[in-house]
């Protein structure tokens, strides 16, 4: 069997971050098995899907290196051949034409209630003459759903899973309007599109066995389905905007790194033996269905940020520089670019996301004079001597060579001459160079920054 998964999001907004975490899974298992993982739009709710919608989940999925195979799939332009599976059932005698109105359907639910039972169609014209139809009345069209005996599904993730039939109702296919409801489309869209492997969260579970009924009425092959536990908040409650970001890429506007997005959308409910940082190859060599847990996973900011610091860190210079540069307000020259490239193995060891490490680099970028934040400000303001940043500006002006080890030798013979500690003559050096009190080795600064900047920053602070 050739393995064929799909993600199929609805376009009426951003992609959630737990469908991000499911299209993830989709796309392993069928590259784990050598299949396809193929994209749909369910677009069938046109108040609400958009174009600007489609859009955002393509660049999501894209940004998270969730490549689909083939062209997507839109549904609303399939309607005719849902409607045309709705008809053919109609004609074998499996499905059958409802004429009640709105006012009727919901005296049934009102009457279910008053005796206990699940507000739900009562069947009333599965068995009626056609010939009774009121005139004026468009019909839906209903499934003949079995009403007694079991249902059992067995799935990947939750095992068996077996339903009383009595507990399903004759869903609408057709709504009276024509159009095909979502239970109906699909499913004829899973099968035409040959999906072997339904792999969505388990709040679909109830409707598999709404449409495992279709597919056996059409005697189509029931895909294998596999139904994910959800993501929930710290706090064991189900995710919501009070929990945080929810949309994909509301985390690439934080500074998260897709790597570590997709490493820890992996972790959150499916595992292998004790290891962590898993990269995207291996992931395809270990992922399967076997490795999903049944229980819901917790959303934890802390790992995720832990775990984008180590990506962060072992990141390749030019690759993080590539990642970082569109979070600066405005693009870089190709010096201050340069400058920050170098820099970013002394930058990066601080920082847990690419908005702290473009904070971090902004001295590297920045026009003289420099602004000194607080802390900044008080080192200059209490320097052991009103001629050391002078006395330091000659000496580094005389040195033949311009990099951290002589940059570092002059300092400490400098500072025992003068009876002080290095720290005394870094902090101020510090203060200058890159307006903060906290920096990488100012050695290190210097280096980067080259001895005509380090010379004239230095400048601009003496007295």
């Amino acid at each position: 069997m050739t393995v064929i998964t799909r993600f199929a999001p609805s376009p009426t907004g951003y992609l959630h971050i737990g469908s991000a975490r499911t299209a993830l899974f989709n796309l392993l298992y069928a590259r784990h098995h050598g299949g396809k993982f193929l994209l749909r739009i369910e677009d069938t709710d046109r108040a609400r899907s958009t174009q600007e919608a489609v859009e955002t989940i393509f660049n999501s999925l894209k940004w998270l290196g969730i490549d689909w195979d083939e062209e997507p799939v839109f549904q609303f332009s399939r309607a005719e051949r849902h409607a045309q599976v709705a008809h053919t059932l109609l004609e074998k005698g499996l499905a059958y034409k409802c004429y009640c109105t709105p006012e009727e359907l919901e005296q049934m639910r009102e009457h279910a209630r008053e005796n206990g039972l699940p507000p739900r169609y009562n069947g009333l014209w599965r068995d009626k003459d056609p010939t009774m139809a009121p005139e004026g009345v468009k019909p839906t069209i209903r499934l003949k759903a079995p009403r007694t005996g079991e249902t059992s599904i067995d799935d990947q993730v939750q095992g068996r899973v077996t339903i009383r039939n009595e507990e399903l109702d004759d869903m609408v296919l057709l709504r009276a309007d024509g159009t095909p409801t979502y239970m109906l489309s699909v499913v004829v869209d899973d099968h035409d599109m040959n999906i072997s492997h339904i792999i969505r969260g388990d709040d679909h579970l109830t409707n598999a066995f709404r449409q495992y009924h279709i597919y056996a009425a059409m005697e189509w092959e029931v895909p294998i389905f596999a139904h994910i536990p959800l993501i929930h908040g710290a706090d064991g409650a189900k995710l919501s905007k009070r929990h945080g970001a929810l949309a994909a890429d509301a985390y690439k506007d934080m500074g998260f790194l897709p790597q570590a997005l997709c490493n820890y959308l992996l972790r959150l409910g499916w595992g292998h033996g004790d290891e962590e940082i898993i990269s995207r190859m291996q992931a395809i060599e270990w992922f399967d269905l076997d490795g999903v847990g049944k229980s819901p996973s917790r959303l934890d900011m802390a790992k995720l940020t832990h775990l984008n610091a180590h990506y962060m860190k072992e990141m390749p210079a030019a690759d993080l520089l590539e990642a970082l540069l569109p979070f600066f307000a405005a693009p870089l020259s190709e010096k201050a670019s340069e400058r920050v490239r170098r820099g970013l193995d002394g930058l990066k060891v601080r920082a847990k996301n690419l908005l702290e490490l473009r904070d971090s680099a902004l001295f590297y970028t920045q026009e003289r004079p420099l602004s000194l934040n607080e802390g900044a400000q008080k080192i200059l303001n209490d320097m052991p001597s009103p001629t050391l940043l002078k006395d330091l500006h000659d000496l580094f002006a005389a040195l033949p060579e311009w990099s951290q080890a002589p940059l570092e030798a002059a300092s400490k013979t400098f500072s025992e001459t003068a009876g002080l500690k290095l720290g005394q003559i870094a902090q101020p050096l510090r203060a200058c160079l890159t307006g903060s009190n906290i920096s990488p080795g100012v050695f290190e600064v210097m280096e980067i920054l080259g001895k005509d900047e380090s010379l004239l920053r230095l400048s601009d602070f003496i007295p």
